[in-house]
């Protein structure tokens, strides 16, 4: 699959700073794509040309990640939740199909919770959810989670990361967040390796991850407050779920699919925490279809599609 970095438009639009955006082209319905914990619009780059194929589709960066610096903004969730309505008002400028990642996946939820006339419908990857048994989390993860929450660990933490250089700093996470890190195109890795090159020459780097991750946790461990904001949530959605996932556990992932069980829930077996980059062919495999039948059921003519699709329907 091309990557073609060159088709994409790189643009900003002032939301009490500057927030950085690509456009991947496309037309019709907006296709908003939210990146997750520590990441930035490259993180949809193997897919965003082909999801350009059902609408418009735009990939921001949101505050304190990639090339949108928190300024005297914050990094905490609850205020990129509200930049990214911000951003779906100014610059989606009507019902937006959000696609989120992880962290990505929590804020599409909250927004479309708190703002349900900017949402049209969700597409939920690995979506970061409340895992309360502490015996299911993946050793690695639980170690370095409860280091970036203690005071001083977490900023000597992400100290010793950032001094390992930006290419050691990629490719760490990278093994993270894949089940073989391999499998990502050379070129989505130097993308990712040449924007954290260009980060590391700014401030707040560690400070805005640390913001941004402690907010996360300190909104997943109070899973009633959270399953409360699922339940206010009207449009349909699909759940894309690696099923090797470090980071998001699968077991947390279902409960989260039955608790809707309107929203269709698609497993990629041997992939893990970012499909999109790791397995995109697959991923595609799993979104278009779903993203094919929404677009029909916006047709009068078309059948009807209301509700979303159930698990185990055939969208395609």
């Amino acid at each position: 699959m091309a990557l073609a970095p060159e088709g994409m438009k790189s643009l900003t639009v002032d939301l009490d700073g500057p927030v950085h955006y690509v456009d991947f082209g496309g037309s019709g319905r907006p296709i908003v794509l939210v990146h997750g914990l520590g990441g930035s619009h490259l993180n949809w780059l193997p897919v965003g040309r082909r999801l350009a194929e059902h609408g418009r589709v735009l990939a921001m960066d949101l505050a304190g990640h990639g090339r949108t610096l928190s300024l005297a903004r914050t990094a905490h969730v609850a205020a990129n939740r509200r930049l990214l309505g911000r951003f779906l008002e100014a610059v989606a400028r009507a019902p937006a199909i959000l696609m989120g990642n992880s962290m990505g996946g929590y804020l599409s939820m909250a927004e479309a919770a708190a703002e349900p006339d900017r949402v049209a419908s969700l597409v939920l990857v690995a979506p970061a959810v409340p895992n309360t048994k502490v015996h299911s989390w993946h050793p690695v993860v639980l170690a370095l989670f409860a280091g970036y929450a203690l005071p001083g660990v977490g900023g000597a933490l992400m100290r010793w990361r950032y001094r390992r250089g930006p290419e050691k700093l990629v490719r760490d996470t990278l093994r993270l967040c894949c089940v073989d890190a391999s499998r990502v195109a050379p070129e989505a890795v130097r993308a990712h390796v040449e924007l954290a090159r260009e980060r590391m020459t700014r401030g707040r780097l560690g400070r805005d991850f640390l913001v941004a991750q402690r907010s996360l946790m300190a909104e997943l461990i109070r899973p009633r407050r959270f399953y409360e904001m699922v339940a206010r949530i009207r449009v349909p959605a699909l759940i894309v779920q690696g099923g090797r996932d470090r980071l998001v556990r699968v077991a947390a992932a279902r409960v989260l699919a039955a608790s809707r069980p309107d929203w269709r829930f698609e497993m990629l077996e041997g992939v893990g925490h970012v499909p999109q980059l790791e397995a995109p062919e697959r991923f595609l495999a799993a979104v278009e279809p779903w993203l094919s039948a929404r677009e029909r059921s916006r047709d009068p003519a078309a059948s009807s599609d209301r509700g979303g699709a159930r698990r185990g329907d055939n969208v395609g």
